[in-house]
């Protein structure tokens, strides 16, 4: 029994020192190799800006363990930023060559059906009276023209009448005051056969009776049965749905897609499997303020009924942005990333023997959904970043490079030079560009920590290069022009020094 406990030991040992020396065989050149490295720096996982020649002290702001962080050379393009194949396969970055194409999109619009109003109508009465018997008396009651909806007594119209049978006995002596008494029941809507038969039986009835003037729905009752009722006063609100609009709500971004004769089709919930199409006859001139959208208008034939008021309407429209060219350059929306009030692209530079990208500013026109129009910042041809270009941005702000977070507008008519400044870590970078950019005139400063060169767009007419690398050094960093004042040189940060 205690021989088998001994030998159990000796079986862990042998396994442990095995292990020892396989580690130090395959990895004992590991470190060396990293710290050695001419293309690794070493970085805080936290402050990216740290940046040091070894991993011997621990970062200055956090006190974390340094981590090695691999330097892409950017080829002779100081701002420019490489990556491995291997990196970009296991980031799935994706490129795409920009090309131009007709701007078309494909826009969703929700509406309603609603009453086309060119078809509503009111029914009044013609004659004062009171409403004796109302025979349409519901909401959503067809009505025909022609049809008997009420009747009326009317002292007024009795009046009329005997009026018309004493002219109709002197017609021979005053014809003009016979035809002023026909005259007057028309204008109260009496047809020329009602008179015919009142001129005819010489009788004379107090009650008329009101005819529907168009075919409809009524929509609204005004009057119950035993009101009084003036001349022109509405009995009935009538609506005509043999046609009917489909309005639907359009964003002020889709606008620049949408014209009056555009096709659009959609589809109702209450009719699945119908699809209607007709052409937009109207785009309201005014925007909703609390929506932000404008009313589109569809007019569509309903000869049988089947589109009611209040249907929920989706429609579809695929659209070309009417003033434009015939073709456009277009990207996806996943390829641009957002600064501020800029836009910018990840351009891949051609001729490299590592893929390199280069941050790109470009003007972007109307959305077309998934994709933008580029007015302008871009050439057809050129191969962008469509999918991670966050990725790419994050390795060049590691690196130092020009990035979405750390961007200037470059003027066209400003200098570009390169000035040599020593320096250590990414703490001097900040520093450096810092006093560089408080220059007045200088527009864009970026400091390279590797190649230890700070490259400077800025107005000649407004300050130089001396003047810069004054300005620099007074922040403490010897340069190709001027030397750092020791004092300001000592005061800078342990991690800072860079005199040997």
């Amino acid at each position: 029994m205690k021989s088998n406990t001994i030998a159990k030991y000796i079986l862990y040992a042998v396994i442990f020192a095995t292990g020892i020396f396989i580690g130090r065989t395959f990895y004992s050149g590991s470190p060396s190799a990293i710290e050695h490295a001419e293309d690794i720096e070493w970085t805080c996982s936290m402050h990216p800006q740290i940046r040091m020649p070894d991993n011997k002290n621990m970062c200055p702001l956090c006190a974390m363990d340094l981590i090695p962080v691999r330097i892409g050379s950017g080829g002779s393009d100081p701002d420019a930023v490489q990556m491995s194949e291997e990196a970009i396969a296991l980031a799935s970055i994706q490129t795409i060559i920009v090309n131009r194409s007709i701007p078309e999109k494909e826009i969703r619009l929700f509406g309603t059906i609603n009453l086309n109003e060119r078809l509503i109508r009111s029914q009044v009465s013609h004659v004062s009276g009171r409403i004796e018997r109302l025979l349409v008396n519901t909401v959503g009651e067809a009505v025909s023209e022609g049809q008997t909806v009420a009747t009326i007594y009317s002292p007024d119209l009795l009046n009329a009448q005997q009026e018309l049978i004493q002219a109709k006995r002197l017609a021979d002596v005053q014809p003009a005051l016979h035809e002023a008494a026909r005259e007057k029941l028309r204008l109260w809507r009496l047809s020329d056969e009602q008179i015919a038969d009142i001129e005819r039986s010489e009788t004379v009835s107090p009650s008329v009776a009101i005819k529907a003037n168009a075919n409809g729905i009524v929509t609204a009752r005004r009057i119950e049965q035993g009101d009084y009722v003036s001349q022109g006063s509405v009995l009935l609100d009538l609506a005509d749905l043999s046609s009917v609009w489909a309005v639907f709500d359009a964003y002020e971004a889709d606008l620049p897609f949408l014209k009056k004769g555009d096709t659009v089709k959609y589809t109702l919930q209450a009719l699945p499997g119908r699809i209607f199409s007709d052409k937009i006859s109207f785009i309201e001139p005014m925007l909703d303020r609390t929506t932000r959208t404008v009313k589109v208008r569809v007019e569509t034939d309903n000869p049988h009924g089947e589109l009611k008021p209040e249907m929920f309407a989706n429609g579809e429209i695929k659209a070309v942005l009417h003033n434009s060219a015939d073709t456009e350059i277009i990207v996806p929306k996943t390829a641009v990333l957002w600064t501020g009030r800029r836009s910018v692209v990840y351009v891949k530079l051609p001729d490299t023997e590592e893929p390199t990208f280069k941050l790109r500013e470009i003007e972007l026109g109307p959305s077309l959904g998934d994709a933008f129009v580029v007015l302008s910042g871009i050439s057809e041809g050129e191969e962008i970043v469509a999918r991670g270009a966050f990725v790419v941005d994050a390795s060049a702000q590691l690196e130092g490079r020009l990035n979405m977070m750390h961007m200037e507008a470059i003027p066209t008519f400003h200098e570009d030079a390169l000035l040599r400044v020593e320096a250590a870590c990414g703490m001097c970078t900040t520093r450096i560009e810092d006093a560089a950019k408080a220059v007045p005139g200088v527009s864009s400063a970026s400091y390279n920590l590797r190649a230890r060169q700070l490259r400077v767009y800025f107005d000649a007419s407004k300050t130089s290069l001396d003047v810069i690398g004054k300005a620099v050094a007074d922040a403490g960093h010897d340069n190709a022009l001027y030397r750092a004042d020791d004092h300001v040189y000592a005061a800078l940060h342990s991690c800072c020094l860079y005199r040997n």
